[in-house]
This record gives structure tokens, sequence and C-alpha cells, in this order.
């Protein structure tokens, strides 16, 4: 029991700090994905260019170099975030750009057929992006978007370089305090994979949902 509390518990902590990071950022990358998915399809280049900078820049860049940017040299600048606040804002940001080509490629399976068949009917392109073209493209997007949840959680990691007290910075901690690397390194292994099958179990669940709709 002793050993449990010595392991288990800081590593639980970190875990739930993990999940915090990951939600929060989760809730941010959605809509980024579907401006910016949105955007890179607009005939308008002042909508389409800004969004492919921001996917292009976000995806042709690590991940770690950007936290780093954000968390030490942007106070060079006079701009201090919380470690928190970065670690949420950057992976969002990365996750959204990834998810951005997602939408894009999603919307643009849908058959033109269905664009001029709503075209026929006088519905205006507004009209037609939401009530036919999102919902078809919706089903397409959701596998794809399950893989960057759990990318998502898996980059959630990289936090613990700007002082984050993650689940993988727990694992080092406890590993330099009990110098039992297998247990807790196998723990910490195991909290990742337990958490990456409860997201791939919710996003079935939306499938399902959104496949019988």
């Amino acid at each position: 029991m002793e050993d449990f509390q010595v392991l288990m518990v800081p590593l639980l902590r970190g875990l739930g700090v993990t999940l915090q990071i990951t939600a929060a950022a989760a809730l941010l990358a959605v809509p980024l994905a579907v401006l910016a998915g949105l955007g890179r399809l607009s005939a308008h280049p002042w909508l389409r260019w800004p969004a492919t900078v921001y996917v292009q820049v976000f995806r042709g860049t690590s991940a770690l170099v950007q936290l780093f940017w954000f968390f030490f040299v942007l106070p060079l600048f006079g701009l201090e975030l919380p470690a928190m606040a970065v670690g949420i804002a950057v992976l969002a940001a990365n996750t959204g750009a990834y998810g951005a080509e997602v939408v894009r490629g999603a919307i643009a399976a849908v058959p033109p057929g269905q664009r001029e068949a709503a075209r026929a009917l006088n519905m205006s392109p507004a009209l037609t992006m939401r009530r036919i073209v999102l919902p078809q493209a919706l089903t397409a997007m959701l596998p794809p978007a399950t893989n960057l949840l759990i990318e998502l959680l898996k980059n959630t990691a990289l936090v613990s370089l700007i002082t984050i007290t993650d689940l993988t910075f727990s694992g080092q901690l406890v590993r330099s305090d009990t110098l039992r690397t297998t247990p807790v390194f196998l723990a910490v292994l195991v909290l990742y994979f337990i958490a990456a099958q409860a997201i791939a179990a919710v996003m079935r669940v939306v499938e399902k949902r959104v496949a019988v709709r």
C-alpha cells in the first residue's frame, strides 16, 4: 500500500494535469481547425492567405520549438505568459493546424453534385455549407480527428520542458526519488495507454451517433 502511494499518487496527479491540458487544448483546437479549414477553401484571398500561413507555420515547425519560443523568447519582448497557458495555446494551435487540413479534405471530398443540387434549390452558399456539406463532411472528419486527439494527448509530454508537472514530468520526479525506473515508467506507459483508449472509446460513440443521423 505504501509503495502504491509513493508511486501512483504523484503519477495520478500528473495524469490529471495531462488530461486538463489535453481537454483545454482540444476545445481550442476544434474551432481553430474549422475556421482555418474553411479559410483555406475560401475564394477570398484575405481569408485564404492568413489561414494558409497559420497552417504552414504551425504544421511546418516543431511543437517543442514552438513551446520554447512562446515560453522563453516572448518574455524577452515583454510578453510573459503562465506555463500552463503557453502549453495549452501552443498544443491547440499545433493540433488545429493539422485539423484544418482534415476539415479541408473532408469538405472537398463531398461530391460537387450535392452543391449543385442545393444551388438548384436556391440555397445560399452559407446555408448549403451548414445543411448539406458540413453534415456529410463531419462523418469523414471524425476518424482522423480521433488520431489527432490521441496525438495531442501524447504531445502533452512536451510541456514538461516548460516546467509543467504533467504525467511525464511526474514520472521523472518519482524515478529520481525512488530510483525504480522500470515500475515507474511502466506505470506511465499504462496510464497514457488507458487515457488514449478512453479518448478512442468516446470518439467511437460520437462516430456512431453522427452516423445514425
